[in-house]
């Protein structure tokens, strides 16, 4: 490393007696070049309960999670932003994992502690514990937190315990020979405080022979005290070396990164040459841009100069780069890392050769009922990626869905895109009245109900609808909505009055996902697609005064009449 950069050194020790029992995970992650500046170095631990039959998977996912996910965030957070947005995604992520499972829980303890520069960020969340160890004083730096439930411990506030994340956060300066000691509560009743400060002091060029030496003590003394068994994690991550006050704000200068102005084909951003203008809305641009260094055809999204000190709009656009990268689908464009340094505000994504749904259908009017379908599927694969990274997409339409020279479907803008549970965020229906609504946007948005998966869902019906009727669900009617009583008189067309070559049993999941009433929509995405896949044998046409009240009415007043006619005669 060069000279003023953070140096750090490590060691680990960990033991399980019982390979069944084994609970615990740490690691230290030290980056290279500008991360290490940016994103610093982190040292986690991560520790479940011994009666959790998933307790090693619970640690290692909360310990492999949080780095992957922190040093994709952008260069423009800062380290308290960063980790906030990554631990309450992973946390909900880790809770709406243990409802999948039935003999378990994705539930752990954890403390995340990030050294950037000269200071330090102290993330906890359970009983975990972590102490400074600074000359011969050793200090205990976080709280354990701890409930007793039928004579057991169980740690509180802990990762996918609850799905809303209370984290303990601690800001201190860093000293140059400071030693910090990540343990978990399975050392307690064993070693002293004292015990640490001296086993330290006798290995100090070798951590990892440092905390060889405390776990072979906490062992003998566990046999000494009739322990029938144990798992010990030890860790220690010590600082060699402090930057110069003067790389302080390196991290920073890349939140002060410009908006870039507005461009047209032929000029050039950083070395990308502007091939054409894609879009311009009031709060971004979009541009086909080529990389003479790779080549490559790229699309470059920045903000709107309009936008350029309005902060909150800043932190969104931001926000947008990270959230596509953490999706991983074929079905979702995605983010390309950048060649070169980037010198203002903007990120690149791949290039997609193809129309926007919304041409496909004007295109293909005539186009078979299983290709219609087979784009719906697609769609909705790319919807569940997002949702299984906690993301609302919450603008779906046909303008903003390509489709590539093979059929294949890209969802490619993400200005509405909002992560759930984050409270440092703009509430999802802000971001989504932000944007604009559409003819697709489920009803709640209207009301001011804030939206949940379903509100997407009824987005991907509605499109859906359109496919294979080639007319908007509720016609006219979303853009009226404004109280509880419109809401009450939205009427259902059903789809195969409008395609006579629609089978019957197919209109039951649009109807259903098409509902007003979120809480009366499919429970779960994947839900609505497998049924509009599958035939329905008992799927039959509605009651004819459902189908069509109209014909319904004057049948009725026929039959009255007749009847009126024969009372006269008889």
């Amino acid at each position: 490393m060069h000279l003023g950069e953070l140096r750090v050194s490590y060691g680990q020790a960990y033991l399980a007696q019982d390979r069944r029992s084994a609970r615990s995970s740490m690691a230290v992650s030290c980056p290279k070049d500008s991360q290490l500046a940016i994103k610093g170095v982190a040292g986690i631990i991560a520790d479940s309960t011994w009666r959790n039959a998933i307790a090693k998977q619970a640690g290692e996912t909360c310990v492999k999670g949080f780095i992957a996910d922190y040093y994709a965030t952008p260069d423009n957070w800062d380290v308290k932003t960063s980790a906030n947005r990554v631990l309450s995604a992973l946390n909900s992520w880790l809770f709406a994992q243990s409802r999948t499972v039935t003999n378990g829980s994705y539930i752990s303890s954890m403390s995340v502690l990030l050294l950037r520069g000269r200071q330090a960020n102290l993330f906890h969340m359970g009983d975990t514990l972590v102490y400074r160890l600074r000359g011969a004083e050793l200090q205990l730096l976080n709280r354990e937190h701890t409930t007793y439930l039928g004579g057991y411990r169980y740690p509180s506030r802990a990762m996918g315990m609850d799905p809303s994340l209370d984290i303990d956060y601690l800001n201190f300066n860093v000293r140059q020979g400071d030693i910090f000691l990540f343990t978990t509560q399975a050392v307690k009743g064993t070693l002293m405080p004292s015990d640490f400060v001296q086993l330290i002091s006798q290995y100090p060029e070798d951590l990892n022979q440092a905390c060889d030496a405390i776990l072979q003590q906490a062992m003998e003394k566990a046999s000494k005290r009739g322990y029938s068994s144990y798992n010990f994690c030890f860790q220690l991550l010590r600082v060699d070396q402090i930057p110069h006050e003067s790389s302080e704000g390196l991290g920073e200068a890349y939140s002060a990164l410009p908006v870039p102005e507005e461009l047209q084909a032929g000029d050039e951003l950083d070395g990308y040459r502007v091939l054409e203008v894609i879009s311009r809305s009031a709060t971004s641009r979009v541009y086909r841009v080529h990389d003479p260094k790779t080549d490559r055809i790229l699309v470059l999204k920045a903000p709107s100069p309009q936008i350029a000190r309005k902060r909150e709009f800043i932190a969104h656009f931001i926000m947008q780069q990270w959230v596509v990268e953490r999706v991983s689908s074929p079905y979702v464009a995605r983010v390309v890392d950048l060649s070169r340094p980037r010198r203002q505000l903007y990120y690149l994504m791949e290039s997609v050769d193809g129309r926007t749904l919304e041409e496909w259908m004007q295109q293909n009017p005539d186009a078979d009922i299983k290709v219609r379908v087979d784009l719906v599927e697609q769609l909705t694969k790319a919807v569940r990626a997002l949702h299984r990274r906690e993301i609302l997409h919450q603008n779906l339409t046909p303008a903003n869905i390509l489709v590539d020279h093979q059929g294949v479907v890209k969802l490619v803008d993400f200005a509405a895109c909002g992560v759930a549970k984050m409270n440092d965020l703009p509430p999802l229906l802000t971001l989504a009245r932000r944007v604009g609504l559409t003819p697709y946007s489920a009803p709640e948005y209207r009301l001011g109900r804030e939206p949940g998966e379903r509100a997407d869902q009824f987005s991907v019906a509605a499109i859906a609808y359109q496919l294979l009727t080639g007319h908007q669900p509720y016609e006219g009617q979303l853009e009226k909505l404004s109280s509880k009583v419109d809401f009450s008189r939205m009427e259902y067309l059903p789809a195969f009055q409008l395609n006579p070559e629609l089978p019957i049993w197919m209109d039951v999941p649009l109807r259903k996902a098409l509902q007003p009433n979120p809480e009366l929509r499919y429970r779960r995405l994947s839900e609505f697609i497998y049924d509009l896949k599958k035939p329905a044998p008992t799927a039959v046409a509605p009651e004819s005064n459902e189908s069509n009240p109209l014909t319904f009415w004057k049948g009725l007043a026929g039959v009255l009449l007749l009847l009126l006619l024969l009372s006269l005669f008889y």
